[in-house]
């Protein structure tokens, strides 16, 4: 991320995730017309190394090259997971252990002949295995060890064989050719694999300290000996280890208490030769004195790792670094000074948790910490806690009372301290969850307010992603569907215009809610799409649940029951496996199991069905879920119908008790088909206008438009 970083983008208000969007857009764009010159191959190796951020810039790279003049190679091992495999235009070739006779053609190469005696030729079939760098190795191990001499063109084995120790393994033979070099060769090359696979001159010259002479010296018996080799031009080159297996198998091979002390003098050397960029070692420096069991500097190079990578956006490394804070920390004798950098550090682990919604690791983060920052009265911190405490106890636990009052005492506190940022989250989430409890004035009086302050500060993406969210939560479900309509619009204007990637991410699928919600099928589908993309791309699992979930409810109400299924199995796999909104969850397998009596399929589980009902916690549901249970009654057979009609009954009750109100009007449409399928055209023709009445309120017109015309087919059989 850093390598956009004098362009100005850190100046541009974005959310982190639309900085990150953006340099992959510019690394791809790069690609894409570079190759509209010439064509261009890249290859990037060892996928099975690569960090998240590099992760994302080669899924991104790869869904954007299709008709373009890119050959793009990539290698990993096979324990890799992949993602792009089903995509056209992908091909793989899986290298396996080579033939015997592919393998002799691979011995030529380090022999520099084709007749090799058959004796020689089945030992090394026998040692490498079809293994292409195993048989180079072995060969050149074999060579040192004068096991194989040349006689009249002849490449035979020596007549003393059985009195030399043959290598039986890659790393045998690796070590067989390393342990025959000098020793200061071999001390050197042990030096360059504790720092990495490619290491630099200047680097390896400051913790050998030794003498420019003899270090070229060294290295020049480690170049011919085909261990490593050189690239760039004295004395900015580097030096890289032919192979990662090198590299391994050496580093391995150190002396465990020989190796910290290297890795310590490698840290040390890095402090000296960086000081006026060290911000671009703080990952290098965490390592390498991680392996000496530098705690402190452990901890101070990964709070400062953390926050560079707040400042180029990348939560994910924020994460990580906070976790190899505590527990360098932890590591440390007990002090008090230590309790407070270990209360920072775990309140900075449990917010980077919170900003990525992975709730219930950022309680666990926090928790070990609560009461001290209780003891000392850390106002500053409180606020923080008491916003993760709420939010985990809404979203993981669906404590709703509990997580109202942490998030009250959240923001008083912020409130004292000044604490915008974490006040403002917290406001927005009090909200929510009165929302969610069908509390809709209280929440409407929490969410008023939030979008000034942040237009101040002027954070376009910021007032968006609110918008999108007041749209649904504040107006949709009680049934404001023209207002809620109106605000997800303006969001989604606002999204667009700023370019957000997560401003766009929430606004889409919130404008498409807010579409189903007036009715405007159609519409919703477009929008909906495109929200469940983008929060997949950007892994805003809350909200492609939504977006999945809401597919469903399109497609259902579309009659194509079986993309119906599929989007409500994507809402249930995300929401279990973030362990976020169990009661959504419910509510999504209530549904599926409607789409699939729909579609025909009348082999499901009652009980299960009523056992999601019991245990929902969330108040918004239970008119809905009241009605899907109605409309399978409905469809399964006559011997359902007096339960349908309660069912349907509970829906109405529940959406007019909690004030939902487009809800009650798609209970009474559900109510009118029941009495229409019942051959009671009257009562049919009085729940549907019913329903018409609430629509019309509520400034859902689409729905309007369809109940019209049930009713008009009602009219036609009462005619007939």
């Amino acid at each position: 991320m850093q390598i956009l970083k004098d362009s100005g983008i850190d100046q541009i208000s974005m959310s982190p995730e639309a900085r990150k969007d953006r340099t992959i857009e510019a690394i791809k764009q790069i690609v894409l017309k570079g190759s509209e010159t010439r064509p261009l191959i890249i290859a990037i190796e060892d996928l099975h190394w690569m960090d998240k951020s590099s992760e994302d810039v080669t899924k991104d790279l790869l869904d954007s090259i299709e008709g373009s003049r890119v050959l793009l190679i990539l290698t990993y091992r096979p324990e890799f997971v992949r993602t792009w495999d089903a995509k056209s235009y992908h091909s793989q070739i899986t290298l396996n252990r080579l033939s015997n006779r592919k393998s002799r053609f691979v011995m030529t190469h380090p022999l520099n002949r084709k007749e090799i005696e058959l004796e020689l030729e089945n030992l090394i079939l026998s040692k490498t295995e079809g293994i292409p760098f195993f048989i180079e190795e072995f060969i050149k191990s074999l060579k040192d060890l004068n096991v194989i001499e040349k006689k009249d063109g002849i490449y035979h084995l020596a007549e003393d064989i059985h009195a030399v120790t043959i290598p039986s393994t890659i790393q045998d033979v690796i070590m067989a050719r390393v342990d025959r070099l000098p020793e200061e060769a071999k001390n050197l090359l042990q030096t360059g694999s504790v720092i990495e696979r490619e290491f630099t001159y200047e680097l390896l010259k400051t913790v050998s300290g030794s003498s420019e002479q003899a270090l070229l010296s060294q290295l020049s018996v480690l170049k011919d000996s085909e261990l490593i080799f050189e690239r760039g031009i004295f004395p900015d080159n580097a030096y890289i280890f032919k192979h990662a297996l090198t590299q391994e198998v050496v580093y391995d091979s150190i002396l465990m208490k020989k190796r910290k002390r290297i890795h310590q003098e490698i840290g040390n050397a890095i402090e000296k030769l960086s000081q006026d960029k060290i911000d671009e070692q703080f990952g290098a420096l965490v390592t390498h004195f991680t392996a000496s069991e530098n705690y402190m500097k452990v901890a101070d190079y990964s709070r400062l790792a953390c926050k560079k990578a707040e400042e180029t956006m990348s939560m994910h490394d924020a994460t990580e670094y906070a976790r190899k804070r505590i527990a360098a920390l932890e590591a440390l004798p007990r002090t008090e000074e230590l309790q407070d950098e270990l209360i920072d550090a775990r309140m900075a682990l449990g917010f980077y948790l919170f900003q990525t919604a992975n709730m219930v690791e950022a309680k666990q983060s926090i928790d070990p910490i609560v009461d001290a920052v209780l003891k000392r009265g850390l106002k500053d911190k409180l606020g923080k806690i008491y916003l993760i405490l709420g939010f985990c106890k809404y979203m993981a636990e669906e404590e709703l009372p509990e997580s109202i009052q942490y998030l009250e005492k959240a923001i008083a506190i912020t409130s004292e301290t000044g604490d915008f940022e974490t006040r403002l989250h917290a406001k927005f989430i009090l909200g929510l969850v009165l929302a969610f409890n069908c509390d809709f004035e209280k929440a409407i009086h929490h969410f008023d307010g939030l979008v000034s302050p942040s237009i101040t500060v002027e954070r376009a993406w910021l007032v968006s992603y609110l918008k999108s969210n007041i749209s649904v939560y504040a107006y949709d479900y009680q049934g404001m569907v023209g207002l809620g309509y109106q605000i997800s619009e303006e969001a989604l204007r606002i999204a667009e215009e700023s370019g957000d990637i997560y401003s766009k991410a929430v606004a889409y699928a919130c404008h498409g809610t807010s579409c189903y919600y007036r009715g405007l099928l159609e519409e919703a589908e477009q929008y909906l799409i495109k929200g469940s993309k983008f929060t997949e791309k950007i892994n805003m699992v809350a909200h492609n649940a939504v977006a999945n979930q809401w597919l469903g409810h399109v497609y259902c109400d579309l009659g194509n029951y079986q993309k119906a299924q599929d989007h409500y199995t994507t809402a249930i796999y995300v929401r279990v496996h973030s362990g976020l909104a169990p009661s959504s969850t419910k509510l999504n397998r209530i549904a599926l199991l409607r789409a699939k009596v729909l579609s025909g399929d009348k082999d499901i589980n009652l009980e299960l069905m009523y056992r999601y009902v019991r245990e929902n916690k969330v108040r918004i549901y239970e008119g809905c879920m009241a009605r899907y249970i109605g409309d399978i009654l409905l469809h399964l057979d006559e011997s359902f119908s007096t339960e349908a009609e309660e069912w349907i009954g509970k829906a109405i009750d529940a959406d007019n008790r909690n004030g939902m109100s487009c809800d009650l009007g798609r209970d009474y449409a559900l109510c009118g088909e029941f009495f229409k399928k019942k051959g009671q055209s009257s009562k049919a023709k009085e729940f549907l206008e019913k329903a018409i009445e609430i629509f019309k309120r509520c400034g859902a017109d689409g729905w309007v438009q369809t109940t019209e015309e049930t009713l008009s087919d009602s009219h036609l059989e009462i005619l007939s």
